[in-house]
């Protein structure tokens, strides 16, 4: 990095941190002293991860090349082995291996040692600038560092905790710089050198003090390149051709990630922080267990006319719930009425709590509880906001069944279009299919049955997304403690989990639950024959046939063929539209923290005593290109609004760039044309005045 002293918040603050500080060195008390922040004033180049301000990029003495190297070249795995065959120049101190933060050497401090660094000394306060001709090779073998060979301790030094993880700590401290180099953040320039047998001996020792003890790394920066040129200003890059063609809309939003995806979060974010009035609820109690907040997620009906649950044949209800252990949302069931009198059925318990799936809803924990004013048995999963039963989703319109009740069967006249029939498409059918049948291999695999394969117990997220919910429920409910054996029957209840499968097929493919009623499945079928597929109608008949021998999951993949490869492509596809929508907002979060910045520093009262210090010198620059960015007017002296001249303006003053600008004031008798860079010269200065006030440094 070039000499560059790090600052306290930009070790331990996380990338991807919407906080302020240590982001883009908002309100970081020590960023009054950070050398790189003011060598940025000249420079220019493409956003750099530690801090936004831009920079010219040179692939060797950058501070953006530096932090992409930091974070491409230290994405180590915990658990990789270090090799250790290559002499170490270090000569002071006694050292020791560790692993479990990521460091080559772990060095106790010794005030004799040469390099003893004093416990108050700020963290990575040194960097070896030395080429260390002992490490011929990176330290640590990894993809994105050139080609490694096996590295050598120097004589003298303990292999004590060696490459087994018994003998490195068990949690790393929360000061560890480990987190900083887990990124998997790759440096551009990684990809265009070629790595060849000279680049290798030019690897700079980078060294941490964290706590007293001090971590030594290798900064594997690449050679500069001929030929390699970055833009001298930060642009929003256009939308990659796999995904402009694929967009339904033309004029879909430029800047701002799809109207459709944000209303979606938005709502997810409501329904995760709604809270319920406990004056109109007095029923709900504030607290159960571990949880509060309790918000129901089921219209709760009078105490006298609760009604006992088809599924489960008993009175439950659904709440979501926060967590006071780890703050975070949960959903709770909760089973009216019921005593657990053994605890054995916790076996079961354990087994489903390991299973994490895509496709099901993880159970997390069952405990009793008398908050409610009786004996209930809760259940705790992971709540999914937003989500609907594909009950509701699908076979809550009275309407539906119209279709299929209403026709005279037997007749001969040809059936309407599927489209003016009311039936779902057969490739939503085969995505529900799919995905239900990838939950099911999973819990059969484990040993378990899902047992509650019902359209009611279905959740539905977006617009395809599936979840299995209330897993476990019944292996809890009806256990019997008898048995010595209680895994037994679970062959039995997966076979009935295919047959249950099967129903939900069928009453897809009808749009009806009165499809899957005994006296109808004839009908049913001679639907499905008429409208879908040959293999639609042999896997629900496979399904919904008494067999000889047990049937598995995996009997109905060659059913679906390669309709599964067409599920996982519109998967792919919908994370690429994803990720772009994210990159969008990724230039988005940047323009906000410097405008952040800007309005920290415009229209200040009062500064040191100084009522005018926002009128004066560098700050009346950054008046005046506040009042181009936001409040010209066009020649009818009407306002002139341009959302995309003020983002180009304002990455044009992120970068520095060179070019010129005309800054006119208000009473339009001065005119100062200056450059960006003066401007960012001005901006970077006078907020770290800010913050050196803010600090107590001034």
């Amino acid at each position: 990095m070039e000499g560059a002293t790090l600052s306290d918040a930009n070790l331990t603050n996380s990338y991807f941190s919407s906080s302020f500080i240590g982001v883009n060195g908002f309100g970081s008390p020590a960023e009054s002293k950070y050398s790189m922040m003011q060598r940025m004033t000249t420079s220019s180049s493409s956003p750099s991860l530690l801090n936004d301000g831009a920079k010219t990029f040179n692939p060797v003495n950058s501070p953006t090349s530096s932090l992409f190297s930091d974070f491409g070249a230290l994405s180590i795995s915990q658990r990789r082995k270090v090799s250790t065959q290559a002499s170490c120049p270090i000569q002071s101190g006694r050292f020791h291996v560790t692993l479990a933060c990521f460091p080559l050497f772990h060095q106790t401090p010794n005030p004799a040692a040469t390099e003893f660094i004093p416990k108050g000394a700020p963290r990575m306060a040194t960097m070896a600038q030395s080429t260390v001709q002992a490490f011929p090779s990176p330290i640590f073998p990894h993809p994105g560092l050139s080609s490694s060979t096996a590295a050598a301790l120097a004589p003298g030094m303990s292999l004590s905790a060696g490459s087994s993880p018994l003998h490195s700590p068990k949690i790393t401290p929360h000061t560890s710089p480990a987190p900083r180099r887990r990124s998997h953040t790759p440096n551009p320039a990684n990809y265009m050198v070629p790595t060849t047998a000279s680049d290798q001996g030019a690897h700079i020792i980078q060294k941490e003090t964290v706590g007293g003890t001090t971590y030594f790394y290798t900064d594997n920066t690449p050679a500069p390149i001929a030929g390699m040129v970055f833009p001298t200003y930060h642009i929003y890059p256009p939308t990659v051709p796999h995904v402009a063609y694929m967009q339904p809309k033309a004029n879909a939003p430029s800047f701002f990630m799809a109207d459709e995806l944000r209303q979606e979060l938005i709502n997810r974010h409501l329904i995760t922080m709604a809270q319920i009035d406990h004056s109109e609820n007095p029923d709900v109690p504030s607290e159960v267990d571990s949880y509060h907040s309790l918000f129901p997620l089921e219209a709760l009906p009078p105490p006298n006319r609760m009604q006992k649950t088809s599924n489960f044949s008993y009175i439950t209800s659904c709440y979501k719930a926060v967590n006071s252990k780890d703050d975070l949302p949960y959903c709770l069931r909760r089973i009216h009425g019921f005593r657990l009198v053994n605890t054995k059925c916790m076996m079961l318990v354990d087994m489903w709590k390991k299973i994490q799936h895509s496709n099901s809803v993880t159970l997390r924990e069952v405990f009793t509880t008398k908050a409610f004013g009786d004996h209930s048995l809760v259940f705790s999963y992971d709540f999914h906001a937003g989500a609907e039963t594909m009950f509701s989703r699908h076979f809550n319109d009275p309407a539906a069944d119209s279709y299929f009740t209403k026709r005279k069967w037997g007749q001969h006249e040809p059936p309407p279009p599927r489209q003016h029939a009311g039936l779902l498409p057969e490739s939503l059918i085969w995505a529900y299919i799919v995905q239900l049948s990838s939950a099911l291999r999973t819990i059969h695999t484990a040993g378990l049955a899902c047992r509650v394969m019902d359209p009611s117990k279905i959740l539905i997220t977006g617009k395809t997304r599936l979840r299995v919910n209330c897993v476990g429920v019944f292996d809890v409910l009806t256990f019997d403690n008898s048995q010595t054996n209680h895994l037994a029957l679970m062959p039995q209840y997966q076979q009935a989990d295919l047959v249950s499968l099967g129903k939900v097929v069928l009453a897809l493919a009808c749009n009806s639950l009165a499809g899957i009623q005994r006296e109808n499945l004839q009908k049913a079928m001679e639907l499905v024959s008429i409208n879908y597929s040959s293999d639609l109608k042999n896997l629900i008949l496979y399904l919904l046939t008494e067999q000889s021998r047990l049937r598995s999951v995996n009997d109905i993949m060659p059913m679906i063929g390669a309709r599964f490869y067409t599920q996982l492509d519109a998967s792919q596809m919908r994370n690429d539209v994803i990720e772009e929508d994210l990159a969008k907002e990724v230039q988005n979060g940047r323009l906000f923290r410097l405008l952040a910045k800007l309005g920290t520093i415009n229209e200040r009262p009062e500064f040191q005593k100084d009522p005018t210090w926002s009128e004066t010198g560098d700050r009346y620059l950054l008046k005046l290109f506040r009042d181009h960015l936001f409040h010209q007017v066009t020649e009818a002296g009407t306002p002139w609004i341009d959302l995309s001249h003020i983002v180009s303006c304002l990455n044009k003053l992120d970068a520095g760039v060179p070019e010129k600008i005309s800054l006119v004031s208000r009473d339009e008798k001065s005119v100062l044309v200056v450059t960006y860079s003066d401007l960012k010269r001005c901006f970077d200065s006078t907020f770290q005045e800010l913050q050196a006030a803010a600090s107590g440094s001034l």
